[in-house]
């Protein structure tokens, strides 16, 4: 009888082909929501959210322990962690190439475990939950393709955890020079501004913010210098990630992938390991490059659109965003924090 029950049972999970997408994870009941998201459906949205997969759906709701037949045909995950702002949604879409690679952007079920760590998660159960959460990730569509997963920056605190589980992982560290970064804030007006203190709160939280403020410095501090706090705490994670494991990361400045572009994906398949002909990565670029990355199906955009917003950006807040970049230099000084990324992906 038992026999007959989990044959039933592997069938089952067996129907639950790469299209099912671990999307939630609810620790009161150790069950894993699953949704259907096919492969165009990926490529369309910009993040893999309720919001922009048009409300919840209606989800295979399974206990995690009925998992384990899933899990068996991931393979090995690469990430590109970020500090926002920074290109990352468009160097995702390029790692949508059937039969070489496969990418996600910023699931939600990885989200849910950082939430769950702020609450308190018992460190017993977190851990191999976020290992079993990238496995049930790192389904391919075909045998044959890399995962290359995009978690949202709210997720980089674990990004020590996620590489040392998993000895096969690599992982690009991207950012956005500062002045850019401080731009973008600003240009997205009071939503960007209460977002950098949101992250900021999140940084607190995990212990990720450099030491030397204190609670009311923060409070006294500016929206575009919490901005900046937050972006070189982030820094100072990638130079600590590129001190443990220095043969599996790589930083790259988002200026220098508009600029580079075939040199960066060229590097960074290798890294991934993700096989691709220079031909074949010259349509991915021509493709996906030429637009928005929110909006990859509609609205053409290219490096040249982006800058001539940067310049737009800046211009309009010259004065506060050069105040707070020399003394963002000054903290990162005294703070010790490069303000270039370490090992660089490119010469």
């Amino acid at each position: 009888m038992r026999e007959g029950v989990w044959s039933r049972m592997n069938a089952a999970m067996n129907a639950l082909g790469p299209d099912w997408l671990a999307h939630r994870y609810d620790p009161t009941h150790d069950a894993v929501h699953l949704r259907r998201v096919d492969r165009a459906t990926r490529a369309r949205v910009p993040f893999l959210t309720d919001e922009e997969l048009g409300g919840p759906g209606e989800p295979q709701v399974i206990r995690r322990a009925d998992l384990a037949a899933l899990r068996t045909a991931a393979v090995p995950a690469q990430f590109i962690f970020h500090s926002a702002y920074c290109c990352s949604t468009l160097l995702a879409n390029a790692y949508d190439r059937p039969g070489q690679a496969f990418s996600l952007k910023e699931p939600v079920i990885l989200n849910d475990l950082v939430g769950w760590r702020h609450r308190g998660a018992p460190p017993e159960r977190l851990g191999p939950m976020l290992g079993e959460a990238v496995e049930l990730l790192a389904r391919p569509f075909e045998r044959g393709e890399r995962c290359i997963i995009k978690p949202s920056n709210v997720v980089n605190g674990f990004a020590p955890a996620l590489l040392a589980m998993q000895p096969e992982a690599r992982a690009l560290l991207l950012y956005a020079p500062l002045e850019v970064y401080l731009g973008s804030i600003a240009k997205k007006g009071l939503w960007g501004r209460r977002w950098v203190r949101d992250l900021l709160s999140k940084q607190l939280r995990e212990q990720l913010v450099l030491p030397g403020f204190s609670a009311e410095d923060y409070f006294l501090q500016t929206d575009l210098q919490v901005a900046a706090v937050g972006w070189l705490a982030q820094h100072a994670l990638y130079h600590r990630l590129a001190a443990k494991f220095p043969e599996r990361v790589r930083s790259l400045d988002s200026e220098v992938l508009l600029e580079r572009p075939h040199e960066a994906l060229a590097a960074l398949d290798q890294l991934f390991g993700v096989a691709c002909s220079d031909e074949d990565r010259g349509r991915v670029i021509a493709t996906v490059f030429s637009r928005n990355a929110k909006n990859p199906q509609g609205e053409r955009y290219s490096a040249a659109d982006r800058k001539a917003a940067q310049v737009e950006a800046v211009g309009q807040y010259e004065d506060e965003i050069a105040k707070v970049l020399e003394w963002a230099r000054a903290v990162a000084e005294n703070a010790g924090v490069p303000m270039s990324g370490p090992l660089p992906l490119l010469g």
